[in-house]
């Protein structure tokens, strides 16, 4: 997998690229949006996987936010909330996208989001206008163009979360962990992959962390060791945790590449 010059449009390639729009962990930070990836390859529309805030206005530098498909890995707000403001983009650019966009998420995303969008507490906005929405099915795969599929597994998280398995028309597997503890279904999702992009929320100090519900810098390093992976990109780091320090951890573990993703890099995987 080669890394890639900001400066390529992410149209401009012959294989499943995926492009940082945002990275970091919990909240947007001083230098990147929250949670959000653009995921393209030819003969198929973009994806956008997570829509966490700012990830809107990133979007803008490399296409049409209108022409994109979403996926949700769970909807926790750094992962989610700039849905609303594609639903403006939607609904009120002068020139209007044609169709309704889909988006694939867990089984409460419309009310959780039309809770977000309304126009008054109390009420939910019926996005239904704009949004084709689809509910993940876990471990059922979707084809979603190019000869591109993407299975969701449940993953341990508070809220229904999933990580995503995406296979490319040639066989190439991209493995994103969306929020997750470590737990058997992340072995599912990683095994074998070309790619893993895995989060890294914290150090591993069990006294300086909740149990269970995120990985740290050496549970990534090990997944990755386990699963066999090609090389570990770690991302959803926070801006309280040493970026550093994570990624020590996951190379003390793994001897692969490793590598903690930076918002505008880019991806051939």
């Amino acid at each position: 997998m080669g890394r890639l010059s900001n400066s390529l449009y992410p149209w401009q390639h012959e294989r499943m690229r995926l492009t940082v729009l945002g990275c970091s962990g919990s909240v947007s930070g001083p230098d990147s949006p929250a949670s959000g990836y653009l995921l393209t390859s030819p003969g198929a529309g973009p994806v956008v996987v997570d829509f966490g805030p700012g990830v809107l206005g990133a979007l803008q530098r490399y296409c049409d936010p209108g022409d994109v498909t979403v996926m949700l890995s769970h909807l926790h707000a750094d992962h989610c909330l700039d849905l609303p403001a594609l639903l403006v983009w939607r609904r009120y650019h002068p020139n209007p996208p044609v169709g309704r966009a889909i988006v694939y998420g867990p089984s409460d995303t419309a009310l959780r989001i039309g809770n977000a969008s309304a126009e008054c507490g109390g009420m939910t906005d019926d996005w239904s206008d704009v949004i084709d929405m689809r509910q993940w099915q876990a471990d059922e795969p979707v084809d979603f163009g190019g000869g591109r599929t993407v299975t969701p597994l449940r993953v341990a998280h508070p809220p229904e979360a999933y990580g995503l398995r995406f296979t490319s028309e040639t066989g190439r597997v991209l493995a994103y962990t969306g929020d997750s503890g470590v737990c058997p279904a992340l072995d599912v999702l990683a095994q074998g992959a070309d790619v893993l992009l895995a989060e890294a929320s914290w150090t591993h100090d069990p006294g300086n962390r909740p149990a269970g519900i995120h990985l740290s810098g050496t549970e990534a390093g090990r997944l990755a060791a386990r699963a066999g992976v090609q090389e570990l990109l770690l991302t959803h780091i926070p801006p309280w945790t040493s970026r550093e320090e994570v990624i020590a951890e996951a190379k003390a573990e793994f001897s692969g590449p490793v590598h903690a993703v930076l918002p505008g890099e880019a991806f051939d995987i």
